[in-house]
Order: C-alpha cells, then sequence, then structure tokens
C-alpha cells in the first residue's frame, strides 16, 4: 500500500469517527493534516494573512457543522471537501465586501543578509506570478493553485474541482496558456 493510499484509508477512517461519533480528535488530525494547505490556499486567493486566517477557521468550523450534522452523508474525497468549501467561503467573502490588499512586514532578525535577500527575492518571483494568477477566471486559477502552489495531481485536482479528468487536463493546459499571454504582454 503506498503512502498516498494509507493516508486516503486513514482519512476514510477519521471520516467515520468524525461523522459517526463528533470525534473531536479524529477531526483534530483531519486539521493537522489539512490547516497548512487550506490557509495557503485562502492567502493566495485573499493575500491578507489576518482574512486568510479568518476564512481557514471559518472553513474547518463549517467542515466540522457538516460531517457532523450529516452523519449518513458518503463522502468521496476528504481534500476535496475541504477545498470545495474554502472555495464556497472565499467566493462568500467576495460577495460581502471588496477584497482589501494588504502587504505585510515580515522582520528577519538573526538570519544572515544573504539568506534574506534570497527569501526575499524568491517571495517577491512568486507573489508576481501570484499577481497574474489573479487576472485569471476563478476556475484557471483554482486548478493552478491545486496543481502548483498545492502539489496535487492532476487526477487529485479532478476530484477535488469535482470535474473529469480530461476536462481538468485541459483546463490547466488553458490556464497556463492564458497565464503566459497576460505574463508576456
Amino acid at each position: 500500500m503506498t503512502n498516498k493510499t494509507h493516508s486516503m484509508v486513514s482519512e476514510k477512517k477519521l471520516l467515520y469517527r468524525v461523522q459517526a461519533h463528533k470525534d473531536a480528535e479524529a477531526f483534530g488530525r483531519l486539521y493537522d493534516t489539512y490547516i497548512e494547505k487550506i490557509y495557503r490556499f485562502v492567502y493566495v486567493k485573499l493575500s491578507n494573512h489576518t482574512d486568510a486566517e479568518d476564512i481557514t477557521h471559518d472553513v474547518f468550523l463549517k467542515v466540522w457543522q457538516y460531517l457532523t450534522q450529516n452523519p449518513q452523508k458518503r463522502i468521496a474525497s476528504v481534500s476535496g471537501l475541504f477545498y470545495t468549501t474554502a472555495r464556497n467561503t472565499i467566493v462568500d467573502v467576495y460577495r460581502k465586501r471588496a477584497k482589501q490588499q494588504v502587504v505585510p512586514i515580515e522582520e528577519g532578525y538573526g538570519v544572515p543578509e544573504e539568506c534574506r535577500m534570497q527569501k526575499i527575492d524568491t517571495k517577491m518571483e512568486v507573489e508576481t506570478i501570484l499577481v497574474h494568477v489573479k487576472k485569471l477566471k476563478e476556475e484557471y486559477q483554482d486548478i493552478i493553485l491545486l496543481r502548483y502552489i498545492e502539489g496535487y495531481s492532476l487526477k487529485e485536482a479532478a476530484q477535488i474541482l469535482d470535474k473529469k479528468y480530461t476536462h481538468t487536463r485541459v483546463l490547466l493546459h488553458r490556464a497556463m496558456k492564458k497565464l503566459q499571454e497576460i505574463i508576456n504582454v
């Protein structure tokens, strides 16, 4: 059994414990597995650490409520549930208020200047690309974030997005082509 398969089986067991027994410890393990991924996904969409933290908190609260209030509901993909909830929560935020742009200032005390500069250069490159990604339509943003930021395979991204594998592959190709056009303008 591969690590990924073992992980999926383990997640299904945790999911069962949460749904059947409202097991907070089992949900805590799911939380530990997904907190960084969901936070990163939300942050890339909102570009605001405070909002990303709040939304990430809301996502986990909504997933807990959904699972404990729907114990008979079959969940095909645990990661799909988290990402779909995150995406829907972000849409709710967009509807409620305009997106705020805040650039955080991070202090680097105790870190050698060379390491700090390299970290800043890398961060600036990623942020520059993300600025362009945000110009894409929503479904293009989602596939690029899942594939290249979160590192999901195309098959996993297809499950999360609830799309067929071939459609997801075409979607990624089109998204990358459009991103390249935007960057080269």
